[in-house]
């Protein structure tokens, strides 16, 4: 499965002649049924002869029954000069089948915006007087098309914008396109469903007040993205990195070759993959060693059983399943974090394998001045920081908390694992904030910078010296930040939400010129829009029930004046995969016609029979000499499967 264009652009049929045929069609219509409207309205019931009585309805009783008959009368005769809101709409059907294609559902329908406290109200026709009675939530916007159609405004809709085309595709139980009459009316739409968008998001009206109290004056290029400098995007391109050839996205993964597949035997939960000789699958009973390669990793190694005896002491590793692992000191140590269950991330302490032994060796415990707290994630020093042979720290993230831990002691000592009790990890730097940061995620530079996500969408930039205030923080666009990963210098950042990611470039200029990132200094206002990665609504559609994105990534390298290649994320039973350098490129022809921040709907799909539990690059040194990048390995809970990538890119 390829780019989605070879998809969404499936022929919908309407030339801009059968326009033009339709609707004077349809004012002919028009003018015909005012004609008959008048007359009915000029003659009262008292003077009605008793033919005139036969050729016209009786005259309502009430102002329910005229809307009634109004109503009737509009179903019956469609005309796109009464209804200003008036679409055409449209149903993908046959999924990704050779049978695919769209259909037409409604020749001629209506949509309205409407503010309601319920989504269920199919058939309804106003809710704006909901008195609420009953409902707990506070009323938000929902699009209403025809009867068909009742969906609340939202990041999930997936919505995608053809300007050029005056059409709009969503998903709502379903992928629908819209197409409007008039260039007048694409916009309309489009003005109002942002508005809507906005004021579901963030609880505020939208107007210019409310997006400055969102977004901050240095950000207002988030809000308004044809106002930002976007000339960062390009300076920070490297012209030697540039990739050959056309940068046309292909409608096929011929250039995607499988290499290998192999059962797991173990229902893998994630993957550790190390940078030197050996990688790693977690599991809920163990951990499977398996072999790096140039063309993937294969071949079983060694596993450790987690409840045959590898652990010594009183561990409740076996009840629960690791969520995180984190390769050290030169990958001959792992760090991971089972966590009690899934409504409940915080852990009190860690584990420590000796990989080289298999062997658990100890179980160590978070505490600050004397007293246990909790960690959600923990992450390296620093990009290359687990191929450093005497690596003994390691960053720690809590909901409120940032902080270095350090497996020696407080005099810098390495504690003795033999003793009985577990060891006590050292708080050797960081910060406990007060209130509100609700932090989810981290991740390392090259240098040890870190950027942090949190619940509220905003990304925090912090140097390597500093945890206790953020250089800068970035507004976030309303969802929150589940995963997040940034290149190896520092000048790009990767968030995951649940509907989309979010590419942001942290360069800058100083007052004296000086190019810098966003960890180093103070951004002021000179802040380029960030750029979205998108799927289109169709492959949200089918990449299944759990259509979230998780775990989105840059390729992998470890050395300066090297650039990554790609990023990959996971979206249900899709690995999702983006050319980076295609991304950055303003010019490129995804972007044309586009409403808003600009997205990237370029990209190449592999599929799979069930849900992915991730998708990662190995490291540069496995790249060889006639393919761009190291080969992508991509894990479902019983397979594995590495895909190398050829000169041909998207």
């Amino acid at each position: 499965m390829g780019g989605s264009h070879s998809r969404e652009d499936l022929d919908i049929s309407d030339s801009e002649d059968e326009y033009e045929t339709e609707r004077e069609e349809e004012e002919e219509e028009e003018e015909e049924e005012e004609d008959n409207y008048e007359d009915c309205t000029d003659e009262t019931p008292d003077r009605s002869s008793s033919s005139s009585s036969k050729r016209r309805p009786k005259t309502p009783s009430s102002l329910d029954e005229v809307e009634s008959k109004l109503k009737a009368l509009k179903l019956k005769y469609p005309s796109a000069a009464q209804n200003p809101n008036a679409v055409k709409l449209y149903l993908h059907i046959g999924g990704n089948t050779p049978k695919a294609k769209w259909v037409t559902s409604e020749k001629l329908t209506s949509y309205s915006f409407l503010k309601t406290s319920r989504i269920d109200g199919r058939g309804e026709e106003e809710e704006d007087d909901d008195d609420g009675e009953g409902e707990c939530e506070d009323p938000f916007w929902v699009l209403k098309v025809g009867f068909k159609i009742r969906v609340k405004v939202s990041a999930e809709m997936q919505l995608k914008t053809f300007k050029d085309q005056r059409r709009v595709d969503f998903v709502a139980q379903g992928v629908w396109a819209m197409k409007f009459l008039s260039d007048d009316d694409y916009k309309i739409f489009v003005t109002k469903f942002q508005d809507c968008l906005f004021e579901n998001t963030y609880g505020y009206e939208s107007n210019e007040a409310n997006k400055l109290k969102v977004y901050g004056k240095d950000f207002i290029g988030w809000a308004k993205p044809e106002a930002a400098d976007d000339s960062m995007w390009e300076d920070a391109d490297d012209s030697l990195l540039k990739s050959p050839g056309s940068a046309t996205p292909l409608r096929a993964n011929q250039d995607l070759t499988e290499e290998f597949e192999e059962e797991a035997n173990v229902g893998i939960q994630s993957l550790a993959l190390g940078a030197l000789d050996n990688s790693f699958l977690v599991s809920d009973s163990g951990i499977q060693v398996v072999k790096n390669y140039s063309d993937g990793i294969h071949g079983k190694g060694g596993f450790v059983n987690f409840s045959g005896g590898n652990y010594r002491s009183s561990s409740n590793l076996v009840h629960s399943t690791p969520k995180k692992a984190l390769l050290m000191r030169a990958e001959t140590s792992m760090l991971f974090m089972s966590p009690m269950s899934d409504a409940k991330p915080h852990n009190t302490g860690l584990h420590q394998l000796d990989i080289e032994t298999g062997k658990i060796v100890t179980e160590w415990k978070f505490e600050k001045d004397g007293t246990d707290i909790t960690m959600t994630d923990i992450a390296n020093d620093s990009k290359g920081a687990q191929l450093d042979p005497s690596g003994s720290t390691f960053l720690g993230l809590d909901d409120n908390r940032l902080c270095r831990w350090d497996m020696r002691d407080k005099n810098g000592i390495v504690q003795n694992l033999a003793n009985a009790g577990a060891p006590v990890l050292n708080w050797s730097q960081g910060h406990q904030f007060s209130r509100g940061t609700n932090f989810q995620c981290f991740a390392s530079t090259g240098d040890g910078s870190i950027v942090v996500g949190s619940l509220d969408g905003k990304i925090r930039l912090y140097s390597s010296n500093s945890m206790r205030q953020a250089k800068t923080a970035f507004p976030g666009l309303g969802s929150p930040i589940r995963h997040v990963d940034v290149t190896y210098d520092g000048r790009w950042i990767l968030g995951t939400t649940d509907t989309y990611l979010i590419l942001i470039c942290t360069l800058f200029t100083d007052k004296n010129g000086t190019t810098k990132t966003g960890f180093n200094g103070r951004m002021g206002n000179k802040i380029a829009a960030p750029r979205l990665l998108k799927l289109t609504p169709l492959d949200s559609h089918l990449a299944g029930v759990n259509n979230k994105f998780h775990k989105a990534q840059f390729s992998w390298v470890t050395e300066n004046g090297k650039q990554e290649r790609h990023l990959v994320a996971t979206v249900g039973k899709f690995s999702v995969i983006w050319n980076f350098q295609q991304v950055k490129n303003g010019s490129h022809e995804c972007y044309q016609n586009q409403e808003g921040l600009k997205s990237c709907y370029c990209y190449k799909i592999v599929p799979k029979d069930e849900s992915i539990v991730d998708s990662r690059f190995m490291h540069d040194k496995f790249a060889v000499s006639d393919l761009p990048e190291a080969p992508l390995v991509i894990a479902t809970p019983m397979k594995v499967s590495s895909f190398s990538i050829s000169s041909r890119q998207c």
